[in-house]
């Protein structure tokens, strides 16, 4: 892409924000900057590595490699080859990452060298790095559900049975890990130490569809980014009694918790992220919607900073809907797992072939990627 063709395509991702933007309240938070990156692949979780300054965003498909990013200035600065996964973290301690494709690569966080490929079962998608006891959770929809990694080694130290779909988890840094289980409406809880489920919090009175969740550790309250009633529903940690819920945006599909600020944020597919400010433990409202570039619905937090990240692509128009009786395609809006961009490596969850979002028994395919439009997309005050 020439100077000039960035410079209008930036413009013209910009106009609709500031369209929307007057939409909204005022608040702090805006888009700062879109990156435009280019390149061929699907696309997914995107990871901040606060202490090396680097930013990992995974490209999946036949192509498949993780290019890393400058925190601060957004340039590439390595390359992970032949890396087809939905995402990657990085444990400072050891100086080791990991990549949740199949196998899982585990690669030098300095260099981005490939250690060693790591075989597992089920179809590895989200992730946790947990630094309490250096060990890298896989997330998997399909048995087993979670996957355990030695994050010295690479060495497997077991598997956990969820009983579900797992979306998203957090730490408390202490001994305990939550997962929210998309299709159970319920969040689980595990014991770090003996690698098994120890409860389970049921949320559907409030809603269910889970796909982010983030945790103030210091406080033991949990944020999960629910689909069916476009809501985040905010409960204990410690029991899994429901404190409240809030509205969101539709189709959220990541969330992060700033403890600095005292912020939850929840990316949503329709192109916003919904601010919760706590207050207090049982004071949460919600402080800002913030207008992004549309698909722009997983996030990550740089804790330096302050400062978000998401990524997403450009979008032809959408195909019209299948004629009654026939099959549907699809659904119109990416909302979960893999997504945009040619050789995507299996349907997102929600997309084609995944779970209807709404309950629409016919749903529009999904638009067209524009080639080489994957941006970067920066929040901050």
């Amino acid at each position: 892409m020439t100077w000039k063709s960035l410079t209008i395509a930036t413009l013209a991702l910009l106009a609709p924000l500031a369209t929307c933007a007057n939409a909204q309240d005022n608040g702090p938070y805006k888009v700062i900057k879109i990156q435009m990156t280019g390149g061929d692949g699907g696309f997914d979780y995107i990871y901040a590595d606060s202490v090396n300054r680097n930013l990992y965003v995974a490209r999946s498909g036949a192509a498949g490699h993780i290019p890393v990013y400058n925190l601060d200035t957004l340039a590439q600065v390595g390359d992970i080859p032949n890396t087809s996964g939905h995402g990657a973290a990085v444990d400072a301690a050891t100086g080791h990452g990991f990549a949740t494709s199949k196998p899982v690569t585990m690669f030098d966080a300095k260099t981005f060298a490939v250690i060693k490929k790591i075989d597992v079962q089920g179809n590895p998608d989200g992730y946790l790095n947990d630094a309490y006891n250096h060990r890298y959770y896989v997330l998997s929809h399909a048995a087993p559900n979670v996957t355990v990694i030695d994050d010295k080694d690479g060495a497997i130290l077991g598997t956990i049975d969820l009983g579900g779909m797992p979306e998203q988890a957090a730490t408390d840094g202490k001994g305990k890990i939550y997962i929210d289980i998309e299709d159970k409406s319920a969040i689980a809880v595990v014991d770090a130490n003996t690698m098994t489920m120890v409860g389970k919090y049921d949320v559907s009175s409030k809603g269910g569809g889970c796909a982010g969740l983030a945790l103030d550790a210091k406080n033991g309250i949990l944020f999960a980014s629910c689909r069916t009633k476009n809501n985040m529903i905010i409960l204990s940690a410690a029991d899994g009694h429901i404190i409240t819920d809030l509205p969101t945006g539709v189709g959220s599909d990541g969330m992060v918790f700033n403890p600095a600020t005292m912020e939850a944020f929840s990316s949503q597919g329709d192109g916003t992220i919904t601010v919760v400010k706590e207050n207090s433990p049982t004071d949460f409202v919600v402080e800002e919607t913030v207008p992004t570039p549309a698909r722009a619905k997983t996030i990550t937090l740089d804790a330096k900073t302050g400062n978000l990240y998401l990524a997403t692509s450009e979008y032809g128009p959408t195909p019209a809907a299948p004629a009654q009786g026939m099959p549907p395609m699809g659904g119109g809006m990416p909302m979960g797992g893999n997504q945009g961009g040619p050789g995507a490596s299996g349907p997102p969850q929600g997309g084609p072939g995944g779970p209807p979002q709404g309950g629409g028994a016919m749903r529009r395919p999904n638009p067209p990627t524009i080639p080489n439009s994957f941006q970067i997309v920066v929040v901050g005050k």
